[in-house]
């Protein structure tokens, strides 16, 4: 989007904060102090033509109620708002004494209403606050912020939630070295909204549509408040009518939770539909269904302090995790298992997840995340995996995918799976020492890396990956297969042990296995069992049999294999010429140094 947003500047907030506090924040700070500072003035902003009313509503009523019945007395007050401020001052009357400034600073934070408070002091604002006067900059920030024109008539509360979207966007870039814990590339979202939206696009167009949109772990809120923009002022934005949107996200994160917070207030959200704790062992929205789901969870990060309540729960049939439970080293199928007991049984729902190659293909039939595979590729839910680009994130180069679930399937993908291979590259040309140079078919790289980002997605390149969705038809970037193509038996092929002599031992009645001998075979749920075993096994080892009470089913997604292309060996005459340079190049460097 553009930086400038209705009449406000992006740029210009970052900047003229960025010239207080330069010298005394690390560049990578500035967006923790500048985050609280624009939710603080917004809010100023908003209240200038209530304070009276709310500071009398205070005065007659204080001492006649208690506080739980004076604070919608306040709101009310407040025409509505669901914040207020009892205190004398606003951020420009504070400049009026700057002498007073951090004891009456801190007089006019504490005149907020208690959600206010609460998300402030999940800023850690107090250490903020002191860092500031220790520098003494808080008269200058403050006045800095004044200068900043945030009210409704300047900019309304759809426009403000992408001011706040853009600084977090900012902030997160600064400081790109930690920016993909909380924080999923807006290139990344952006195709996640085209895939789950697009297919719902004429029934978002019905009068009176109300639909929920969440994410279990929604750091900072990106997810949730891009696809309701995109829904709202893409999708919808020509149509008669437009539908009610309302998002849902809960971040074990606390500052994380606090921006989310922060964003659903100042754009005319309820900051109490952001729950901070953990999805696991702390459901916040436990029996609330969505219509829509977004998540990029942590990956590879252990669940082990919370595997008694997790593996407790797994035992019960009505629970998240009856499917299966996954090593305790990666918790990304508990997510999706969460959010796929979350699926709205009446309307439908669809979902999408990025996650890393792990949920794909890791673990052997029989355990927990091949039963989880199986449990969802049986359900039918799974629609459809893209492959993305590499090196599309901010903390991780690995390869990454996003997996689309529904319960509504479209009649002509009931039994299937869509896989498109996002990471497809293509030869563009040579280099320098004559070796082919390929690139990303559906990205482009960066003119400059943030961290682990060096390719980005481009609204074309989106719109490509959408045609191949839409279109649902083979191709060398798509393919489609049945659901049972990823299922297969594990058979258990045993032999019979043979003594010394080379007799057969026997044990009640039949030949005893030998252990040693013992094999697995992976068989294609739609091959016949007894075909490849007289096929594939007997021709080699005629004595063997299956112990079919040790037969399991098993599921995986081998993505590469499905878009495999073979690649000749390089040369031997190319392989020695690079060497050759390689050591000239190392007698260049060793003459310089010894020079």
């Amino acid at each position: 989007m553009s930086t400038i947003t209705n009449k406000v500047d992006v740029g210009f907030i970052w900047q003229i904060t960025d010239d207080v506090l330069r010298d005394a924040f690390k560049k990578n700070e500035i967006g923790d102090v500048l985050l609280p500072f624009v939710v603080i003035r917004r809010l100023d902003c908003m209240l200038e033509v209530v304070n009276e009313k709310v500071r009398k509503s205070y005065n007659d009523f204080k001492d006649k109620v208690t506080e739980d019945k004076l604070d919608p007395i306040l709101k009310k007050a407040a025409n509505g708002l669901t914040y207020y401020n009892t205190s004398k001052h606003t951020l420009h009357s504070l400049k009026d004494e700057p002498q007073y400034i951090e004891i009456n600073f801190n007089n006019y934070l504490n005149g907020f209403n208690p959600e206010v408070r609460d998300i402030l002091e999940s800023f850690q604002f107090d250490k903020i606050i002191a860092r500031l006067v220790k520098n003494r900059l808080l008269y200058e920030m403050i006045d800095a912020i004044c200068k900043i024109d945030l009210h409704q008539n300047t900019i309304d509360n759809h426009s403000m939630g992408y001011v706040f979207e853009e600084l977090i966007r900012i902030s997160n870039e600064q400081s790109n070295e930690t920016a993909g814990e909380h924080f999923t590339p807006r290139d990344v979202i952006a195709l996640m909204n085209a895939i789950i939206f697009t297919p719902e696009k004429e029934e978002l167009s019905k009068p009176g549509i109300i639909r929920t949109i969440f994410d279990p772990a929604c750091g900072t809120g990106g997810m949730v408040n891009l696809g309701k923009n995109y829904v709202l002022d893409y999708l919808c934005k020509n149509t008669t009518h437009k539908p009610t949107i309302l998002t849902y996200g809960q971040e074990l994160n606390e500052q994380s939770c606090a921006i989310a917070k922060s964003e659903a207030l100042i754009s005319g959200e309820n900051p109490r539909d952001v729950k901070h704790g953990n999805s696991f062992t702390d459901d916040q929205f436990q029996g609330k269904q969505f219509h829509y789901m977004m998540a990029n969870p942590p990956y590879g990060v252990t669940w082990k302090k919370d595997k008694n309540f997790i593996e407790n729960e797994a035992l019960n049939p009505a629970g998240r995790f009856y499917a299966g439970t996954p090593r305790t080293s990666d918790g990304q199928l508990l997510f999706l298992q969460h959010m796929i007991s979350k699926m709205d049984k009446t309307n439908g729902s669809r979902i999408g997840v990025v996650t890393n190659g792990s949920p794909l293909f890791t673990g052997d039939a029989g355990s927990g995340e091949s039963d989880i595979r199986k449990w969802i590729i049986e359900n039918d839910w799974l629609e459809c995996i893209i492959a993305l680009p590499k090196d599309l994130f901010y903390n991780t180069g690995i390869n990454t995918y996003i997996w689309f679930l529904t319960n509504k399937k479209a009649p002509n993908r009931k039994g299937k799976v869509q896989l498109i291979n996002g990471n497809a590259t293509q030869v563009t040309g040579v280099n320098g020492k004559g070796k082919e140079q390929t690139d990303h078919i559906f990205a482009r790289s960066n003119k400059k890396s943030l961290g682990n980002k060096r390719n980005e997605l481009t609204q074309a390149h989106i719109a490509a990956l959408l045609d191949l969705y839409t279109n649902f038809e083979e191709s060398d970037y798509c393919k489609i297969f049945n659901n049972e193509a990823f299922g297969y038996y594990q058979l258990t092929i045993e032999q019979p042990e043979y003594d010394a002599k080379g007799k057969m031992k026997m044990l009640k009645g039949n030949p005893k296995p030998d252990s040693k001998k013992r094999d697995k075979e992976n068989v294609p749920l739609t091959d016949d069992i007894e075909t490849y075993f007289s096929n594939e096994v007997l021709p080699h080892v005629p004595d063997a049999w299956i112990d079919y009470d040790k037969t399991r089913i098993g599921y995986e997604i081998n993505f590469t294999k499905y878009f495999y292309e073979y690649k000749g060996l390089q040369p031997a005459a190319e392989i020695k010429a690079e060497i050759v340079d390689l050591e000239n190049d190392i007698n260049k460097l060793l003459n310089d140094l010894l020079a």
